[in-house]
């Protein structure tokens, strides 16, 4: 009897353990983004993404994916993965195609409630602009 009380003991603990991890992102610090020769996009969050090729900073494309990379691997990576792909806890960011550009800057302004921190007092929309713009250049899941 005392055997299987102390496996039930086990198990239950190995369970709130696993509840923890799935349900916080850790502790995360922003980092600052230098947004190099990026345009100030102001403090109003835009609704779409700036520098999207065709949008209006789509020439800056290719640096907004270079700052966006350096901006993602000291902000994002810690709880979403080298390169967007997820360890399975939190959502794959190469599947943002499901995400609209307004749902993808409110989640990032304002937070989830359920982990992830707002990142609104301390990055600027130019570097959540550009950080979007290197997640969508990294190559979908197969």
């Amino acid at each position: 009897m005392s055997v299987s009380l102390s496996l039930k003991a086990i198990v239950a603990a190995g369970l709130l353990t696993a509840a923890g991890l799935a349900m916080s992102h850790g502790d995360v610090t922003p980092q600052e983004v230098d947004t190099g020769d990026l345009p100030d996009l102001g403090k109003e969050a835009l609704m779409e993404n700036p520098f999207r090729k065709g949008s209006e900073h789509g020439d800056k494309h290719d640096e907004a994916v270079k700052v966006g990379k350096s901006g993602y691997a000291g902000n994002c990576a810690v709880c979403h993965g080298i390169e967007a792909m997820s360890g399975g806890l939190t959502p794959d960011l190469r599947e943002l195609s499901e995400w609209d550009d307004e749902y993808f800057i409110g989640r990032v302004m304002n937070g989830t409630g359920r982990g992830m921190p707002s990142f609104k007092d301390n990055l600027d929309q130019t570097a959540i602009w550009a950080i979007k713009t290197y997640i969508e250049s990294v190559p979908q899941p197969e």
